[in-house]
């Protein structure tokens, strides 16, 4: 019992860190240290390099650099880097449906908007705003945002808890069935004299009905009382 009562202690802990372990919260921990900045990958030539350097390091290159989003998410995936700072839109896709194993911290920062770019006097740019203006007041652009966005193939994983699987309960089991061959061991070498009598005394009344059978194919004529007399 008392093994049983550690190992399960010991395992509810080792449970309890691998879930609360997280490397960083939000930009502020980047920004006070919390990883070594040699861990955080940023995209060279990328606008996310411009605001390192102005925000994070003070113009100091101490990050490890990245030539590819692509990169970004191997280097994380093998533990190369703990973190890396990249464009909300194109991290919110391949974290909810690629990558499910990474997911995005903190709240957004250095906010920014995309736009459309098209030629000076299009004839459509008029149409394409109030195209854009009317999906936006319908509800279709909330609808696609949440398509893509929110409602990927890794979104079920989210919220679920570290689950116990049978390798991490083998030493559980483990235990479990040392301890029981031990007990029954020790309870068959305590009750040796007994178990040992119990086996003579079957022999003994074996012996004694065999013997009994044998007599009735001797004397088949004789009473029950008469080959009690004989024994």
């Amino acid at each position: 019992l008392i093994l049983l009562a550690a190992y399960t202690a010991n395992l509810a802990s080792d449970l309890t860190i691998q879930k609360s372990q997280t490397v960083v919260s939000g930009i502020d921990d980047i920004k006070n240290g919390k990883i070594p900045f040699s861990r955080i990958g940023i995209l060279v030539g990328s606008a996310m390099e411009d605001y390192y350097l102005q925000e994070v390091s003070s113009g100091s290159r101490n990050f490890y650099s990245l030539t590819s989003i692509t990169e970004a998410y191997d280097k994380l995936l093998s533990g190369v880097i703990d973190a890396s700072i990249m464009d909300v839109g194109p991290v919110e896709y391949a974290t909810t449906h690629i990558y499910c194993n990474l997911t995005l911290v903190g709240a957004d920062f250095d906010a920014s908007a995309f736009g459309i770019v098209y030629q000076k006097g299009w004839i459509y740019a008029k149409e394409l705003d109030v195209n854009l203006l009317s999906l936006r007041e319908q509800g279709v652009l909330d609808t696609l945002r949440t398509k893509w966005f929110e409602g990927g193939d890794c979104s079920q994983t989210d919220d679920s808890g570290t689950a116990m699987t049978v390798e991490s309960l083998a030493g559980l089991f483990l235990t479990f069935g040392v301890i029981s061959i031990l007990s029954l061991l020790l309870f068959v070498w305590l009750k040796r004299s007994v178990i040992k009598d119990y086996f003579k005394s079957r022999k003994r009344r074996r012996t004694l009905v065999i013997t009994q059978n044998t007599m009735k194919e001797e004397h088949p004529q004789e009473t029950v009382a008469e080959q009690f007399v004989h024994l």
